[in-house]
């Protein structure tokens, strides 16, 4: 398995418990990858749903995707100020078709003004009980949405000035923009 330079392009699929696609990003650049996460940015990039409604991503968002964290953070950089879209979901694994992750529908979204909340919780739940998530699979989420509100109180990580700031003028630097 061939990992991607910095300033390619890959795919990103995520799908849902029970194997089905969910939603697939094209063309999403590669700013860094590491043993164990990727780091990429998407900026007018088309996004396919299920139901196969396309639309294409306004601003542009960095995205950081670990092998190891049940969580997935997209940081959207907006003239408004920075906001973040969190996903719980399972650590991602890149192929040669694409980075995947399975998500599970709890989310925390963070707004510019630093307030937070946590959205999806009833989605959550319903399809816990209809695809069967786990017990071991709904503790290890609970205890990833600790692991990732600390980041966010802490600043660690993406949710760092200093990592908004470096990455998305690596970004510039690579697109030209």
């Amino acid at each position: 398995m061939r990992i991607p330079k910095e300033g390619e392009f890959i795919t990103i699929q995520s799908y849902k418990h029970d194997g089905s696609l969910h939603r697939t990003w094209r063309d999403t650049m590669v700013l860094k990858t590491s043993e164990h996460s990727i780091i990429g940015v998407n900026d007018h990039t088309l996004v396919t749903e299920s139901d196969g409604r396309r639309w294409v991503t306004r601003e542009p968002a960095l995205v950081y995707f670990h092998d190891k964290f049940w969580f997935n953070i997209i940081t959207m950089i907006r003239e408004k100020g920075v906001s973040y879209y969190c996903n719980l979901a399972s650590p991602a694994i890149l192929d040669e078709e694409a980075l995947k992750y399975i998500d599970y529908d709890l989310d925390i979204k963070i707004f510019p003004d630093g307030k937070k909340r946590l959205l999806d919780v009833d989605e959550y739940e319903d399809h816990r009980r209809q695809m069967g998530y786990s017990k071991e699979i709904d503790y290890i989420l609970k205890e990833n949405v600790k692991i990732l509100v600390d980041w966010i109180n802490n600043e660690r990580g993406p949710f760092s000035p200093e990592y908004v700031a470096l990455w998305y003028e690596r970004y510039r630097q690579l697109s030209g923009k």
